[in-house]
């Protein structure tokens, strides 16, 4: 839909993660994380890659503020480090650390662009890690402590506070599979995981709430288009499955405020999810203000025939345990492409699918499109340049998905481009670029991608069809 106008009140902006970005790892009295521990970890990412440096975030943000308000977005997504703010996860907090965050705030207020705060992007405390982790219902009631601290030093100005990102990853690859910290592969671990998640996001939910009356809350879900390979009762079994992990295990909780009945008995054999408290469903449905949503790739599954050869094509990593808890018996197949670097088949028709479902189960709930983006191979010419045309494509592909799903009906308020910077990719280390704008790391030099040009003129314009990079 190229010849469709967002409404001026639509907002574009783009979203960091503090341990992509920021460097410092160990300046001003910032703990130590548990991404630090499993990215010193020899075989842990590509190359041996860790976020020590990063993007160089913390003694460059002047210049990245720079850059979001030369691009003219109105919202910036970044998200606290807790073990900046709070060392250890518990006790006193860092004024250093909560001294950052505050000017970082100050300074997007300055530029007129809106601060949109990720309480927690993954970068648990490692002593709370050490104490059992998320698989613990101890961190949950450290979390919302760290909550309290962190809006009621910030709370004033930060216009949206988002509790977590993508729960799903921290619960199932850093608990299952074990491709991202802390690394554990412990099937029963990773659902006690999900559970003390829901819990975190309604304590530190109802914080905000108390704390920043006037502030908007959300939480950030990787929400999954699962498809079946055919028509088949068994296939559309799997579906069902992962669907309840991938998607139902959150959303029922947050938004409806119990968990799936067919969840609980798809599991049965790994737990009996005897972690979950009375009241705790009650407390993880605090209203939301928005329902953030991050997209990239479709899923395609089918029931394993127990002869044939098992795919695992999920795209998140390969490891030999499992993200997908309980559901050995389902084929993750390949796609067809094209596919972005990451190996991520290319599918902005089910990025419409995925925001029409929520508008149809969820009907009076506001989204927001928190992280969509692309990692490819850039190329630097011999004049500066970065023709990344193949990220303008996916983009631009991507939005007309928002607008087809806003034309019919969809409340979507705004879209976050990942990335505004290349940043530390996780297990991937510096080797896939997601960034608008090029970070050399040897320099830390900023050089603007043409998609970031592209971006820039369709924030103006809230336009497609007027964009030109």
């Amino acid at each position: 839909m190229t010849g469709y106008v967002f409404p001026e009140s639509f907002v574009w902006g783009s979203a960091t993660a503090s341990y992509q970005i920021e460097g410092a790892a160990t300046e001003d009295g910032r703990g130590r994380s548990i991404w630090d521990t499993y990215s010193h970890t020899p075989g842990r990412t590509l190359n041996g890659d860790t976020g020590d440096v990063a993007a160089d975030h913390y003694h460059r943000w002047r210049e990245d503020l720079g850059h979001i308000a030369e691009l003219g977005l109105g919202a910036y997504r970044f998200s606290i480090a807790w073990p900046r703010v709070q060392p250890g996860g518990s006790g006193k907090f860092n004024r250093a650390g909560i001294d950052f965050y505050s000017r970082l705030v100050d300074g997007l207020l300055e530029r007129g662009v809106r601060p949109v705060a990720t309480m927690y992007h993954w970068d648990l405390p490692q002593e709370l890690e050490d104490a059992g982790g998320w698989a613990s219902r101890e961190t949950a009631l450290r979390f919302e402590e760290y909550a309290a601290g962190i809006v009621g030093a910030l709370g004033d100005r930060v216009h949206t506070w988002t509790t977590l990102n993508e729960p799903w990853c921290s619960a199932y690859l850093g608990y299952a599979s074990g491709v991202h910290a802390p690394g554990r592969t412990e099937p029963a671990a990773a659902l006690a995981a999900v559970h003390h998640l829901n819990l975190a996001h309604g304590l530190a939910g109802r914080v905000v709430r108390e704390t920043a009356p006037a502030a908007d809350l959300s939480v950030t879900l990787n929400l999954h288009v699962v498809r079946a390979a055919s028509d088949s009762e068994a296939d559309l079994d799997a579906v069902r499955r992962i669907d309840a992990l991938a998607n139902r295990a959150f959303l029922g909780p947050m938004l409806d405020g119990a968990y799936p009945a067919d969840l609980l008995a798809d599991t049965a054999s790994v737990t009996d999810w005897s972690f979950v408290h009375d009241g705790d469903e009650k407390l993880i449905a605090v209203p939301l203000d928005m329902l953030g949503v991050n997209y990239y790739s479709s899923t395609l599954v089918r029931a394993w025939d127990g002869v044939s050869p098992r795919s695992d094509a999920d795209g998140h990593g390969q490891s030999a345990a499992t993200p997908w808890v309980a559901a050995d018996d389902v084929d993750f197949l390949p796609q067809p492409g094209p596919y972005t670097a990451m190996g991520w088949n290319i599918d902005p028709e089910a990025f419409t699918e995925l925001l029409l479902r929520l508008r149809r189960e969820y009907p009076s709930q506001p989204l927001m499109i928190t992280e969509n983006g692309a990692a490819f191979d850039d190329v630097v010419s011999a004049d500066g340049t970065i023709s990344d045309d193949r990220r303008i494509d996916y983009l631009r592909r991507h939005i007309a998905a928002v607008a087809d799903a806003r034309a019919q009906g969809a409340d979507v308020r705004g879209y976050f481009v990942w990335s505004l910077l290349d940043n530390f990719e996780w297990g991937y280390g510096y080797d896939r670029r997601f960034g608008i704008i090029r970070v050399d790391y040897d320099t830390q030099v900023r050089t603007w991608k043409q998609s970031a040009h592209w971006y820039k003129q369709l924030a103006a314009t809230g336009r497609l069809d007027q964009a030109t990079s």
